[in-house]
């Protein structure tokens, strides 16, 4: 069990203090997270603590690819309503 920080990290370096384990690491082009030493912070907090304080929806996925802020949640904003909005924004 190990989650990933994929391509859409922005080095904001919000992530990497707060690791228990040390897993999460400086990387071209973004940070990267130790598989070996990943927990998912399990026995150590309740949630993943990058997770918990990640800016950027989609960022980190778990072991399915699966994001652990979808779109969405971290605006409050569901995608099709963002979608619509924008749509309607290029419009004018």
């Amino acid at each position: 069990m190990a989650l990933e920080i994929i391509e859409s990290c922005v080095n904001c370096w919000a992530c990497e203090p707060l690791c228990p384990n040390k897993a999460i690491f400086e990387a071209a082009p973004h940070f990267l997270i130790d598989a070996d030493k990943c927990t998912e912070c399990i026995g150590d907090h309740a949630k993943p603590q990058c997770v918990e304080i990640c800016p950027i929806e989609g960022a980190i996925v778990n072991e399915l690819n699966e994001p652990m802020n979808p779109a969405g949640s971290l605006t409050g904003i569901p995608p099709a309503r963002w979608a619509a909005a924008q749509r309607e924004i290029s419009q004018r």
